[in-house]
């Protein structure tokens, strides 16, 4: 009985260029389903995040050639997700209500009155604070996103980025300020 053998991120690169259609899916095997959650959280529709990620995987694998390895792979095919994901949202000019959210989710609110009231404050908490993001400049909402949804590090935003730390630090100082203002004003117009 054979032993599956691990292959490590730059050797699947190598393979995968050399022609091995294998190798490119190990690489979507070991990167998909935190691709998909990451795109979960910049789409907010599960649909959407699988739709992106294909597409994603689906320019990586032409595109592979010009990987040039000064980042993670999943660095990378992350970068393209994101940029597409944005490039659908600008096209999509309807706004998600509430509804819609939790229908996209799955958010279905049940159990004894308290468990309601917290769910619904906090499902429309989630709804405030979507709405405002959706209120900032792509620039303001990229950065978020990635480093208070996507949890990524300073070093890593400014890869995918292609920015400095000092310039993801700065516009991350001016998102949450924009951030900010957009919930109180969201929230004195309710």
């Amino acid at each position: 009985m054979g032993v599956k053998r691990e292959y490590d991120e730059p050797e699947l690169i190598d393979r995968a260029l050399a022609g091995d259609r294998s190798a490119f899916a190990e690489l979507v095997h070991q990167n998909q389903d935190r691709l998909f959650a990451s795109m979960m959280q910049v789409t907010g529709s599960p649909e959407e995040a699988e739709e992106v990620a294909q597409e994603a995987f689906i320019r990586a694998f032409i595109k592979l050639d010009t990987f040039q390895r000064n980042s993670q792979f999943f660095t990378w095919i992350y970068r393209i997700a994101f940029n597409s994901a944005l490039t659908r949202r600008r096209k999509k000019s309807a706004r998600v209500s509430l509804d819609q959210i939790r229908e996209d989710n799955g958010l279905e609110v049940a159990g004894a009155n308290d468990a309601v009231d917290e769910a619904m404050l906090r499902d429309e908490r989630v709804a405030l604070v979507r709405q405002a993001i959706d209120t900032l400049t792509d620039e303001h909402r990229r950065i978020l996103v990635l480093r208070e949804m996507d949890d990524f590090a300073y070093e890593e935003i400014a890869e995918i980025l292609e920015i400095s730390i000092g310039t993801v630090r700065s516009r991350l100082s001016r998102a949450r300020r924009q951030l900010k203002l957009a919930i109180e004003a969201i929230e004195k117009g309710d």
